[in-house]
């Protein structure tokens, strides 16, 4: 089965563009899918376009990759997610970037699973940019992606998803991990465009023997 994507923004394009490069098949998911026929076109023919609920429909593995507050209604759409793995690249941002609108008790993520509670929800592809999405590679050594969830198969899925496309990617343990998460993303957030420092760059991890 192909992974869903749903929206066609920066961090849609960019994941759709990073995955079929690498031979999945993806299924982009937007609301009006003829205003993005050229846009994914372009990707190739590992990706295809259509409506939300086709791609929801014909994949196991659905990445939001849409504004948090698209969330909830995309989450009570499906009556029954039978399973489905559910990956929340989003972060509940404030107002012009000037912080986080949930945090500290619960996250964006846990919201998500209440919303969608037939759905193995995992919290990825949130904490850099866009463009370490589309191109991972750094001279340096490879970008850190955490993963977190609540069912270990689905965050083995994920892991070995952004594996894929050239991050180091790390199984940070149970959903409620997303509370740190998504503040983190903050920094990434912070530093890029508040800081002036640009979206050229990531973070990794360091290790003693």
């Amino acid at each position: 089965m192909s992974i869903a994507i749903i929206g066609a923004g920066n961090v849609g394009h960019a994941l759709a563009q990073a995955l079929s490069q690498r031979g999945e098949k993806v299924f982009i998911g937007v609301p009006t899918p003829e205003k993005y026929t050229a846009s994914v076109s372009a990707i190739g023919p590992n990706a295809s376009l259509g409506t939300v609920e086709q791609a929801i429909d014909a994949s196991d593995v659905v990445i939001l990759a849409v504004p948090f507050n698209a969330l909830e209604s995309i989450a009570r759409s499906v009556a029954d997610w039978q399973g489905k793995v559910l990956v929340d690249a989003t972060n509940p941002l404030a107002p012009a970037l000037s912080g986080l609108s949930i945090g500290t008790s619960t996250s964006g993520a846990e919201q998500l699973a209440e919303w969608a509670p037939t759905a193995k929800v995992v919290k990825a592809f949130n904490t850099t940019g866009a463009e370490n999405m589309a191109n991972a590679a750094y001279a340096g050594g490879l970008p850190f992606m955490p993963v977190c969830g609540d069912d270990a198969q689905a965050r083995a899925r994920v892991v070995s998803i952004a594996t894929l496309i050239g991050f180091e990617a790390l199984d940070v343990g149970p959903l409620s991990a997303a509370r740190y998460l998504e503040p983190f993303a903050m920094t990434w957030i912070h530093m890029a465009i508040k800081q002036g420092m640009g979206r050229k760059f990531a973070f990794g991890i360091l290790r003693r023997d």
